[in-house]
């Protein structure tokens, strides 16, 4: 890599970087609620364009394969356009892939436009944390880290309340058409003030395709896997040959990319104990995040039967939490060991999760509200000093790869988690329902008093119910247990979150920024 490009300004940046540093955040926020956006109004879609009912999650899906697997190649691209005119291209294709979008009359129009969406929005998410860390000196890179991330977690935050209100109010293709405008804005921005340098493609002569193809096919390989495994089963054919492609062709992407010198993706970041360790703890607050981003819609709609525009209204608090807490995350990470605001931030964090593991049918906001506050007030403390951890150490002109896979860490632990959420939902409900009718029948009066069944039908009936009391029942009895699978959900993902803890006191103590 030029040298111009490995080396990070000790003075103040200028106003003109803090403008195209916001630039960046912004068409990274634009990606990441896209996501969201659109999973709250797939019905509408299906519904627009005529889709079969079993294709509809492949909107989503041909988007977050093709997010996924850009989101490594961050480092390459960076080395071969520059950071500059990477975020500006990415941008420019967003742009064009989201009128696409809304343009399409058919399903295989909208899932190829999708496609080409993914992948250039997936590689302004690392973009703009390697940003942090090449454009600022030590003592602004706080601040930045701390604007990208507050933007990265709010947008899948406030995505249902947008999505809900464009097509409730306009139509589904407003959920494409709101990045135009502020897509263009931001490359025009980032072309003004970011930087100038100049590309080289001289890097694309050593480009290893075949490392190209492996990495491709493992982590698309394995993302369809994560997609299947809830509905077809972990052990079956599919997915058990989906997760073999994807671990062949990682092995043989990992000991490729180890053995060339100028790898597509330089895995040996791991060896660093810090990046690996932050990497780990990306991984987990993946889990809990997207998680957490996954489970309350799912309540919301299936049990409480509420719309898009009402779940954002509830799932607001979280938002508005992280923005109040973002500044005293800044304070404090400025001044404490990384390692321990990492500590505070994945306790408070699973205790959040963990709270909300004991809803019932009628739970409703005000049950909602403290586990959210706890988790918004957490989130900070759970990206910046991990963050730091991984890449504040780095030398700059190896942070953008390692921000790539960093960034991945976190993907990952989200596709994972909500897998496993999605196995817990789908195959414990039928015995959790099995489980309230014997309680109900043994005339238990918790089990009653959580199902909302009437004192009186549990009455006198000598260990059997009647069938038209079955029938009256049974709705509250499948909600009951759809709800206590969903609390096993929300435990599954405090304890897998809490996990985080174990990696942290391997660690390597890291200055705080001055």
């Amino acid at each position: 890599m030029p040298q111009h490009r490995q080396t990070v300004s000790d003075h103040a940046p200028s106003a003109m970087v803090w403008v195209g540093f916001v630039a960046m955040c912004t068409g990274m926020f634009m990606a990441i609620l896209d996501v969201q956006v659109v999973a709250t109004s797939l019905p509408t879609i299906q519904q627009g364009i005529d889709i079969d009912p079993d294709k509809m999650s492949w909107i989503q899906t041909a988007y977050l394969i093709a997010e996924v697997v850009a989101i490594p190649l961050t480092g390459l691209l960076t080395r071969v356009l520059t950071m500059r005119w990477l975020f500006i291209v990415s941008i420019l294709l967003f742009v064009v892939a989201s009128a696409g979008c809304a343009a399409s009359g058919t399903f295989g129009a909208l899932v190829s436009w999708r496609v080409l969406q993914g992948f250039s929005g997936g590689t302004l998410i690392p973009a703009v944390f390697s940003a942090v860390f090449i454009l600022f000196p030590n003592e602004r890179q706080a601040i930045a880290t701390t604007i990208a991330g507050v933007l990265a977690v709010l947008a899948p935050t406030i995505g249902p309340i947008i999505g809900g209100w464009l097509t409730a109010t306009y139509s589904w293709h407003w959920l494409f058409l709101i990045n135009i405008i502020p897509g263009l804005v931001s490359a025009v921005v980032a072309w003004r003030c970011l930087p100038h340098h100049k590309a080289d493609f001289g890097e694309l002569k050593s480009l290893d395709l075949a490392s190209l193809v492996m990495l491709a096919i493992s982590l698309a390989s394995l993302e369809l896997a994560l997609k299947e495994a809830p509905t077809s089963g972990w052990t079956s054919s599919l997915v058990a040959g989906l997760f073999a492609i994807s671990f062949v062709a990682g092995t043989g992407f990992t000991v490729r990319s180890l053995r060339r010198r100028r790898p597509i993706v330089d895995l040996g970041h791991f060896r660093d104990r810090n990046f690996l360790i932050g990497s780990a703890l990306s991984f987990g607050l993946g889990i809990g995040l997207f998680g957490s981003v996954y489970l309350m819609p799912v309540f919301l709609a299936f049990i409480r039967g509420q719309n898009a525009l009402e779940i954002g209204a509830t799932m607001l608090v979280t938002g508005i939490t992280q923005l109040i807490a973002a500044p005293i995350a800044v304070y404090l990470e400025k001044r404490t060991d990384p390692r321990l605001l990492s500590a505070v931030g994945f306790f408070l964090f699973a205790l959040g999760l963990w709270m909300s593991a004991f809803e019932d049918p009628r739970t409703g906001y005000d049950a909602m509200f403290w586990p959210q506050v706890v988790r918004g007030a957490a989130i900070m403390f759970c990206l910046l000093p991990p963050t730091r951890l991984a890449l504040g150490t780095l030398p700059p002109d190896q942070v953008p790869d390692a921000s790539g896979l960093f960034n991945l860490m976190r993907n990952l632990g989200g596709a994972i988690g909500i897998a496993m959420i999605d196995t817990i939902i789908y195959t414990r409900s039928e015995p959790l329902t099995q489980s309230l009718w014997d309680r109900l029948r043994a005339g238990d009066h918790a089990a009653a008093a959580f199902v909302g069944a009437p004192a009186e039908e549990l009455v006198g009936h000598g260990g059997t119910l009647n069938p038209d009391t079955v029938a009256a029942l049974d709705p509250l009895v499948q909600t009951a247990a759809s709800v206590q699978a969903i609390n096993e959900a929300w435990m599954m993902a405090a304890v897998l979150t809490a996990c985080a803890l174990l990696v942290l006191p391997f660690a390597r103590p890291v200055a705080a920024p001055r």
